[in-house]
């Protein structure tokens, strides 16, 4: 077998330098020669021109010396000619080894070569020479190449062998060092050389080997990684939802999919089937862990069935761009079955809540959201469903102006002490009906009532001043008042149990008495497993719920710095607001988005006054009532009865307290001084609180809270409910929903 190209490249200057001495001007020849060979065999230009250098050097040497020896000069002298063409082929040999072939243009012989050592490459292969050529000049030497350092000096590569076959080409050997040195080769230095991934070289561990002798193998060539999928892996949806989902630790185990349409991995639609058996609930956490999938990705959809289950996989979410609250206005209204339109679901069609059961009462509403989740959005929505389906509201809204639609509840509780009012005055309505309803009839000659209690956590929670009192209230108005063609819609930033005063009472009442929608919270505080479990909602965390869809972020980031644009309007892809999901009695949870505001629910009104509650003693007592602590100091005995209660708040309101809710003794104040003719008298200073009441009411031609007063008054609220209660009743001035103006 002839020389290799690379041998070629390499040696044929030795043989040049020797040439003249023998050939003389035919040493010409023989360079055309070796630079018509090296081109030939497709040597680096750099290898190329030093080579041709090369040699013209010898051939200008070996005319000159063929010159010296036809003029009988000295031989000696033609002898000294041949030490330039000697340094030529040096030269070569150095700029040969910065331009190695690579690894891949190792030739590739049939069998196993192995080669003695470094030091001896008689009876090495072709492929063992490189790789020996190669580990002397960068690791070992001892030659060693001006510029470069070596490795490791003397770190001679022995007893290499060669492993040789179709797509896999490796060598192994031992790196040896004199006795008393250790060997300091790193797995990345031989990759470094040889130009290929650390991964493919393999050390010994130094701990089982003299320190100054290691194996060592490194794979030149390794099998190209297969891009196909290996045999039997599930690559389709249904593959895929037999192996994770329906499997038995799965999330819908033993079921199988048929696809309805299918637009990509991420775009697909299907009918989940169990042979036979209710798939149950489903935790939608684990669905998206068997698919691979974001938990906002998945939507689910109860079919009649409850052996078949509706799924969609989006890749861009089908409710970005909402559903404009003006084009659905012929569906606020309560329908024959209690329903009104809150949104759309996930699959188009519209999202119904229910507000009353026909024949039976009304239906509660368990509302979770975090800040800038669209839930007095929602609440906005209902108020406005309650006003066009003639159904009468109790607001309670603990933090002051937050409800834009406040103004159609029939009565209106703002700020924390006004909201608790609201909550004893839905209590008394409870009593009241109860009182003149023995037996749960229906439907009733009074309106329907709803109670909404929004921000209900800084009611119930453990730090509110009412906790024990909104809590015992609350507790009885979702047992009692359904019957009594009254509801209780109540909101609160989480779902955990603190927010509900930890009473299990209210939220499984609110749950089995309506349905619940769930919103985004904040993180850490809106998972729906554990203590916070809902039946059909397992595995819901709401922080999953993005904030802005993607790629807003980016439309965030370009500024437009001409002004504020006071009649722009956000676009309902500006957020994530109502994006959550709906839940029914016996049902799944079901993604759904509320509509999205494009016009102010209260301009939908019609201008017209809000729905009024029936006129009885509850409702005429509404002012005492609203001020009259209903329980004891310790949370306890919550007052029974209509009769006791309007006693009570008839006490109350004859106390010399200000107000009964803050008289820490109990239900019954204590009565003051009598004046002449029996009737108790005012403590001092009171008396003038009302002139000045009145005239701020004359001045201001709008309405106001009771807080609003006493803060323009600079006088305790404590102080002026009382005295507004009086003015009232003295026909000087009117409440209407909590706001107070002058008669």
């Amino acid at each position: 077998m002839g020389p290799t190209r690379a041998q070629f490249i390499q040696y044929a200057p030795a043989a040049l330098a020797v040439v003249p001495l023998a050939a003389g001007p035919w040493s010409a020849l023989a360079a055309a020669a070796a630079g018509a060979g090296a081109w030939a065999v497709g040597a680096s230009a750099p290898v190329l021109r030093s080579l041709i250098a090369c040699g013209l050097t010898t051939t200008g040497c070996g005319i000159a010396a063929s010159e010296a020896l036809a003029a009988g000069m000295n031989p000696l002298i033609a002898l000294g000619l041949a030490v330039p063409a000697g340094a030529a082929a040096l030269a070569h040999h150095r700029n040969l080894a910065g331009h190695l072939p690579a690894p891949e243009l190792i030739p590739v012989t049939t069998g196993a070569g192995a080669g003695a050592g470094t030091g001896a490459a008689t009876g090495q292969t072709s492929q063992a020479q490189l790789i020996t050529a190669w580990w002397r000049e960068y690791i070992s030497g001892p030659t060693q190449t001006e510029g470069r350092v070596l490795i490791q000096a003397g770190a001679n590569l022995e007893h290499l062998g060669l492993e040789i076959d179709a797509d896999h080409v490796a060598f192994t050997g031992i790196i040896t060092l004199p006795q008393g040195q250790q060997v300091r080769v790193r797995a990345a230095d031989i990759a470094s050389v040889y130009q290929i991934p650390v991964s493919q070289v393999e050390l010994g561990d130094p701990k089982h080997y003299a320190p100054n002798a290691l194996p060592v193998t490194v794979h030149l060539k390794v099998p190209a990684e297969q891009p196909q999928i290996a045999a039997g892996a599930p690559t389709t949806p249904e593959e895929l939802w037999a192996a994770y989902v329906g499997a038995p630790e799965g999330a819908m185990p033993g079921t199988t999919l048929t696809l309805t349409r299918y637009d990509g991995p991420l775009d697909w639609e299907g009918i989940a089937t169990r042979d036979r058996k209710a798939i149950g609930t489903v935790n939608l956490q684990d669905l998206a862990g068997n698919l691979d999938l974001e938990t906002i990705q998945i939507a689910l959809a109860p079919g009649d069935k409850p052996s078949q289950m509706g799924i969609r996989v989006m890749r861009e979410h089908a409710l970005m761009h909402g559903t404009m609250l003006s084009s659905v206005l012929d569906e606020l209204a309560m329908d024959s079955r209690g329903y009104i339109r809150a949104g759309t679901y996930v699959d188009g069609r519209p999202a119904l809540l229910p507000l009353a059961q026909p024949g039976s009462g009304a239906r509660h509403l368990y509302l979770v959201g975090g800040s800038r989740s669209g839930k007095s959005g929602l609440l906005e929505q209902i108020l406005l469903s309650a006003h066009l389906s003639g159904i009468a509201v109790i607001l309670a809204s603990p933090q002051a102006g937050t409800i834009a639609g406040a103004s159609l509840s029939a009565y209106l509780g703002d700020g924390l002490d006004e909201a608790m009012g609201a909550l004893r005055l839905a209590y008394a309505m409870l009593l009241d009906r109860e009182s003149r309803y023995r037996s749960p009839a229906f439907p009733f000659t009074d309106p329907l009532a709803l109670v909404i209690i929004d921000e209900a956590h800084m009611l119930l929670s453990a730090s509110s001043p009412y906790a024990e009192e909104a809590k015992a209230i609350v507790e009885q108005l979702t047992r009692r008042s359904l019957k009594r063609g009254i509801g209780v819609v109540l909101a609160t930033q989480t779902p955990l149990a603190e927010d509900l005063g930890n009473s299990t009472v209210i939220r499984s009442q609110l749950l089995i008495g309506g349905g619940a929608v769930f919103l985004r919270c904040a993180k850490g505080q809106g998972s729906l497993v554990g203590t916070n479990a809902v039946e059909g909602a397992e595995g819901l965390d709401l922080s999953r719920i993005p904030s802005q869809w993607p790629g807003q972020y980016a439309k965030v980031a370009d500024r437009d710095m001409s002004g504020l644009a006071t009649e722009a309007a956000a676009a309902p892809e500006d957020g994530t607001f109502g994006l959550g999901y709906l839940l029914t009695p016996g049902s799944q949870a079901v993604q759904f988005r509320s509509l999205h505001l494009d016009v102010p629910p209260v301009s939908l009104a019609g201008g017209e006054r809000p729905v009024g509650i029936e006129d009885c003693d509850a409702w005429r007592e509404r002012d005492a009532i609203a001020q009259t602590r209903m329980v004891d100091k310790r949370g306890k005995n919550l007052v029974g009865s209509l009769a006791d209660l309007l006693a009570a708040a008839e006490a109350a309101s004859s106390s010399q307290e200000p107000a009964a809710h803050h008289n820490p003794a109990g239900l019954h104040a204590v009565p003051g001084p009598a004046r002449p003719g029996g009737a108790p008298a005012a403590p001092e200073g009171q008396e003038l609180i009302k002139p000045r009441i009145l005239e701020l009411l004359q001045e201001h031609s709008i309405p106001m809270t009771a807080e609003t007063i006493a803060r323009k008054l600079e006088i305790p609220a404590t102080r002026v409910k009382p005295r507004l209660s009086e003015l009232k009743k003295q026909n000087k001035v009117i409440n209407e929903s909590g706001l107070w103006r002058a008669a």
